[in-house]
Formats: structure tokens, C-alpha cells, sequence
């Protein structure tokens, strides 16, 4: 599966901010990678207004490293994680593979391959991303699993060739993968604050590339609470900590989504779009306009399905999770 991409130039792009404590540990994962006989592997380091002592550490494991270690270092700011993570991907020159991840994960040691195999069938790969610490996360767990069982059910309502045989549901910059013509293409991470990452794969989408929720492309990721990116995981974490009331979107406005994206998808491909063959409100007229300016189906799909037509409804966990589990068996039945 990955024959196409085994001679590819390969960079792993990571942001660094105050992580000398982390970085042994990920240097330690990236020496046990397996990687593509024929390709190159470079290691881009962008250490983003380190005050403690990243720095020597990452000049350390330079000097004796198996890959490529390319080191940048910029002036601090404030914590700007899209800012960092598109410093980080910049370093990768004109690499044909991108990968990204953080300072304070590890990539398993089949990580590359994954990915690589994830990119023979996409533009776009975001991996699964396990969390690890002393301070586990049960409620955070919980919704976990409820949105990774309803992008299963968006695959059975919204079929598409390139998705992986086991899904879920997130992406972040932890643990993506992308072609990097097509990363060129979409201009790179945006600098946002937080959030860069689903933005990217959201844009990604939109541009009719294709993306692949791979769970089989794992890194651990830190469970800390004290994270560097204010909105990130850390903040997430604080706040079920601290027993905030969990609401998630109805799985049956996310189901009316899906089933629409399916219609438009279908419709874009045999060239019957009109209002009865996508229903989501719009005329005719305003569907065959958006499809001019749409490369393919995909783009077409991610682009002109709206919200349902009540918005997506915020409900409490323990009821999204039975309505989830009704439509998940209606569906497998109807299958």
C-alpha cells in the first residue's frame, strides 16, 4: 500500500515551547520509528521562545541522532499554537510528506508506516491520539467514544473509498498527516490561537481533498493539565475536572448532516443536482452555482450542506449517547 509514497522525503514538524522535561522521550519514539526503505526522515524543531532548556536539549540529540534534525528558534510571544505549529511545517521545506505532532507526544513505532499507508488512499490522514498521564480523564473518555461512535455512523450514513477500515472521530495537530503539495496548496495551518489543527483538516476537506480519520496511526499525547495552548487539551481536561456539565450535539441533527452530504455527494457525481435530489432548502439555481466553483464531489458535499434546519442541538451526554445508539442500530438493520 505504500509503495508509491516508500522513496518520499518525510518531515516531522513539531512546535517546542518549555519542553525539556518531554523531549527525551520523544527523541526516544522518533529513533524507534520504521521507516520507508528509500525515504528520508527529517526532524523540524521549532523551539518557540524556550526559557528553560529545550534548546541544548534538542542540540544534543542533534549530534547523535538517526534522522535529520533541522533546529529553528524565534522570540517568545504569547502562546500562539497555530502560529507555532505553521513555524514548525514551514521548516519542511519542499518535503513530500508532512507530518506533525508535539513536543510532549510519542508516535508509535509503526507511525510512519500508518500514515504513509493512510496517504496512499488520501491527502490527508489524522491519526488517533491516546492520552496517557497519572490523572486519567473518565468523562473526557466518555465523550470521546460518543463522537467516535457518531463519525461511525457518518460513514454508514456517508460512505467514501478513502476511509480508514477503523475510524474516529478527531484531528489534531498531535498526530496529522498530509501530502505536502496539498498542505502547500492550502496555504498551511492558520495562526490561531487554538484550534489550528481541525481548521486545516476542515479546509482540507472543503478544497475536495481527501481525509482519512485512521485509528490505526497512533500517538500518545501527555494528559497534563498545564498545557501550553490556551483552549487546547489542557483547558479541556481543567474543566471536566472540574465537573462541568457535559453537552455534545444531537446525534439526529448530525445524522440529517450526513444524509445530506451523502445526497450532494451522489447528486455532484451523476450530475443530477437540482433541489429534489438534495434537499437542504436551497434552489436549484443556488446548488448548480456552488457546484461551478466545486473541483469534485467531495468539496461540493462539505461546502453546501448547512446546519439542520433547527441548528445543531446541544443535549446532555447520556441522552445523546441512547438516541445515538437507536439510530447506530437502525442503520446496521437497514444495512
Amino acid at each position: 500500500m505504500t509503495s508509491g509514497l516508500a522513496r518520499s522525503s518525510i518531515a516531522i514538524c513539531v512546535p517546542v515551547r518549555d519542553e525539556a522535561a518531554a523531549l527525551p522521550h520523544l527523541f526516544e519514539a522518533v529513533e524507534a520509528l520504521v521507516l520507508p526503505a528509500g525515504g528520508t526522515l527529517t526532524l523540524c524543531l521549532l523551539l518557540d521562545g524556550c526559557r528553560d532548556d529545550s534548546a541544548r536539549v534538542a542540540e544534543r540529540y542533534r549530534s547523535v541522532a538517526r534522522p535529520r534534525v533541522h533546529l529553528a528558534e524565534v522570540e517568545r510571544g504569547m502562546p500562539n499554537a497555530g502560529l507555532a505549529r505553521r513555524r514548525a511545517t514551514a521548516m519542511a521545506g519542499g518535503a513530500d510528506i508532512i507530518l506533525t505532532t508535539d513536543a510532549d507526544s510519542r508516535p508509535a513505532p509503526d507511525w510512519v508506516e500508518a500514515m504513509l499507508a493512510g496517504l496512499a488512499r488520501a491527502d490527508v490522514v489524522a491519526g488517533r491520539v491516546v492520552r496517557e498521564g497519572d490523572v486519567a480523564s473518565l468523562l473526557q473518555d466518555r465523550v470521546e467514544r460518543y463522537y467516535d461512535a457518531l463519525f461511525a455512523l457518518r460513514r454508514m450514513l456517508d460512505p467514501v473509498c478513502w476511509e480508514a477500515p477503523v475510524t474516529h472521530h478527531h484531528a489534531s495537530g498531535a498526530n496529522l498527516g498530509v501530502r505536502g503539495y496539498v498542505y502547500r496548496t492550502l496555504g498551511g495551518f492558520v495562526p490561531l490561537a487554538s484550534g489550528e489543527d481541525a481548521r486545516f483538516v476542515d479546509d482540507a476537506g472543503r478544497g475536495g481533498w481527501r481525509v482519512r480519520r485512521d485509528a490505526g496511526a497512533v500517538v500518545r499525547t501527555s494528559a497534563r493539565r498545564d498545557g501550553r495552548a490556551e483552549g487546547g487539551l489542557a483547558h479541556v481536561l481543567r474543566a471536566l475536572d472540574r465537573g462541568s456539565g457535559v453537552e455534545v450535539a444531537h446525534p439526529a441533527d448530525a445524522a440529517w448532516q450526513y444524509r445530506m452530504q451523502a445526497a450532494a455527494r451522489g447528486a455532484f457525481r451523476d450530475g443530477t443536482i437540482d433541489a429534489r435530489t438534495v434537499p437542504i432548502g436551497l434552489t436549484t439555481d443556488h446548488l448548480i452555482g456552488v457546484a461551478r466553483d466545486c473541483p469534485n464531489a467531495e468539496a461540493f458535499a462539505m461546502r453546501v450542506v448547512p446546519v439542520p434546519p433547527g441548528g445543531m442541538r446541544p443535549v446532555a451526554l447520556a441522552l445523546a449517547e441512547a438516541e445515538l445508539a437507536k439510530l447506530s442500530d437502525a442503520q446496521a438493520v437497514a444495512a
